[in-house]
């Protein structure tokens, strides 16, 4: 067992972590100078905050970036909380983007993405650190071209983790415990509901983890159905990351998190009972297993964020944005 499914579920995460950070990183240095200034600037209304943060969590690839930079904001009192609601529905949207992506089946794209990425990055390297062309210099542009083959570079490895990721599934299929839980979840949903909080909580990652459901989806060792309930619980425990960068802040930064949790939570538990339902409109949209869970994902952050964003606007919360503008 430990060969057969721990060492290369450990190694498929460290791989798919690795380049999620990677390509983090690399586009938070191209956009991330921008990024507080267009937060601060479109965030008159919930419907602007909204646009921002499905844009800019589809740019950086991580929600939690958006959600912990929208709180270092409140904190230092340049962005208040009423104004990081609209950026908390929007950041629950654009997340989608990284699962859609993964569940379009470009997994064999990971070597050559790597290599291509590598490629173009030593050839910045050697136009730029090495002077082969001295007229050339370093412009603007080279520091651009490179920190895009970076981003590159970590979803190729993103996508080749998963792929090590999802080569446990037959064993894990096989094993004792696997059957305890689907003899579980076949009593009930909540056990999956839970199961993808508390997987999400410990590894901060729920693409990681949707990207498990659907491997194990796509082989038939998993009902869509528990898959869809499992991915309801991720949107649950990426919550925690929020909450800890939270802690020492000011109270207004802790409402933020707060509220990112509520609304996860309670969608989370409005839709628990209609996942027949989710996952039968996700199939029929769908076009394989892997696509209609990313599908129900998406469709399930678009109605919590769509059904939540008319609260919104009530006047308690102008109200209280009014009172920290002062």
């Amino acid at each position: 067992m430990i060969h057969t499914i721990l060492v290369p579920m450990l190694l498929g995460f460290a791989v798919f972590m690795c380049g999620m950070k990677l390509m983090e990183l690399a586009l938070h240095r191209l956009a991330g100078p921008y990024l507080s200034g267009a937060l601060q600037r479109s965030t008159r209304t919930p419907l602007h905050g909204l646009a921002v943060g499905t844009a800019t969590t589809a740019v950086l690839q991580s929600s939690t970036a958006v959600t912990i930079i929208s709180i270092g904001l409140v904190n230092a009192g340049l962005l208040t909380f009423p104004r990081t609601l609209g950026i908390i529905l929007g950041t629950n949207i654009g997340t989608t983007v990284t699962t859609e992506l993964i569940a379009l089946h470009i997994h064999d794209l990971a070597v050559p993405l790597l290599c291509i990425s590598t490629a173009i990055w030593l050839l910045t390297a050697l136009l730029g650190e090495a002077g082969l062309i001295p007229r050339l210099g370093a412009p603007r542009w080279l520091e651009y071209v490179r920190f895009v083959s970076v981003a590159l570079c970590g979803f190729g490895l993103l996508l080749y983790g998963l792929t090590m990721m999802q080569s446990i599934g037959p064993a894990v299929q096989q094993s004792p415990m696997f059957d305890w839980f689907l003899q579980k979840a076949a009593a009930g949903i909540w056990w999956g509901l839970a199961a993808g909080a508390i997987l999400t909580a410990a590894i901060h990652s729920s693409a990681a983890v949707i990207g498990l459901v659907m491997g194990f989806v796509s082989i038939g060792a998993m009902s869509p159905e528990l898959g869809v309930a499992l991915v309801l619980g991720s949107n649950v425990g990426t919550c925690v990351t929020a909450l800890l960068a939270s802690i020492g802040g000011s109270r207004a930064g802790q409402f933020v998190a707060y509220a990112h949790t509520l609304l996860n939570l309670l969608g989370a538990l409005l839709f628990l009972p209609l996942t027949g339902e989710l996952t039968a409109f996700a199939g029929w949209l769908s076009h394989s297993p892997a696509s209609q869970i990313a599908h129900a994902q998406t469709i399930f952050n678009i109605a919590c964020s769509l059904l939540a964003l008319p609260f919104c606007y009530m006047s308690v919360f102008r109200r209280l944005d009014s009172i920290e503008l002062r």
